[in-house]
């Protein structure tokens, strides 16, 4: 069923618009979550018949919505049409913001019924947003459901190991600059700072820059238990300058300890992000030699998985 005056279906809002400078439009779809709360997301799929591998970009905190997804699209793009050019669809996520330290706090998610209508032990998280929007990209008939990656960057980063530890629909995964010092539960020192207005710890602004100063603030046995469920392969992505480059690297080694499928690489670029090209002053993409290298590196990573 459609709206007579714009034919469009309600529950399965689907608008698609001119890329600037791509002969491939996107299709700005509105997903539904496991709580009935829909999420935006932009689709684009490559020349030819389908279906076809799949990867899912994710960036950041969350929050902003479609407005996020189109100018991503509009503006950070560069990557996504690499991969475009070598057979894959693409999608920008978006999903709710992230809420500080709750995954450490109110444990995992079930559903339930109660007189027939759906329960829900509490309110969903947005790593479990990523999880819904994956299974339903699952259903289209343009997409090859067993060949679907992820690929995150900074807290994106860090939710590819939330995700991979409790899900197992995604064939491989990319975590970049992974900001993963929740789901390590690090323990904070000195060097991280309290935001007056809010009362919240910016851990991120701690001194971790080298792995062997990192190790011994995480909590080892916690981290490990929820790396065992990982079967995923991950390619962890590092950046030299980055001050949290000693989570990035002890995220792959104790991946590594523990016998799990992973690479690491690490460059040297000023740009957090530097793996999503952005658009410069003058409105063109002109990346570097390093960010060429690192979309590269990362689309033989998925060739390995989405491809053979």
């Amino acid at each position: 069923m459609t709206s007579e005056t714009t034919g469009i279906d309600p529950q399965h809002i689907v608008i698609t618009e001119p890329v600037a400078g791509s002969a491939i439009p996107v299709h700005l779809m509105m997903i539904e979550m496991i709580d009935g709360v829909y999420v935006p997301i932009g689709l684009r799929k490559p020349a030819g018949k389908g279906p076809f591998p799949l990867v899912v970009f994710a960036s950041g905190n969350g929050g902003r919505g479609m407005a996020w997804v189109r100018d991503a699209t509009q503006n950070r793009s560069w990557t996504q049409e690499q991969f475009l050019a070598a057979g894959y669809a693409v999608a920008w996520l978006r999903y709710r913001a992230e809420v500080d330290y709750a995954y450490d706090k109110i444990g995992k998610l079930i559903e339930d019924r109660r007189q027939g209508r759906q329960l829900l032990n509490r309110g969903p998280l947005e790593y479990e947003d990523v999880v819904s929007i994956v299974e339903h990209l699952k259903t289209l008939p343009d997409i090859a459901a067993d060949r679907i990656g992820y690929m995150g960057m900074s807290h994106g980063g860090e939710m590819a190991f939330k995700i991979a530890s409790e899900y197992h629909g995604i064939r491989a995964m990319i975590a970049s600059e992974p900001a993963a010092h929740e789901f390590l539960r690090l323990v904070p020192d000195t060097t991280a700072q309290i935001n007056p207005e809010t009362g919240l710890l910016n851990v991120e602004k701690m001194l971790m820059r080298e792995a062997e100063k990192v190790r011994p603030r995480i909590t080892e046995d916690i981290a490990r238990a929820r790396m065992e469920p990982i079967t995923t392969p991950i390619f962890v992505q590092g950046r030299n300058s980055d001050e949290l480059q000693g989570i990035f690297r002890v995220c792959y080694d104790l991946l590594s300890e523990m016998g799990k499928e992973a690479k690491w690489a690490t460059y040297e670029h000023d740009v957090h992000g530097f793996v999503y090209v952005g658009r410069n002053d003058t409105g063109a993409y002109a990346p570097d030699a390093v960010q060429v290298q690192s979309v590269k590196d990362s689309i033989d990573w998925f060739d390995k998985y989405l491809k053979a």
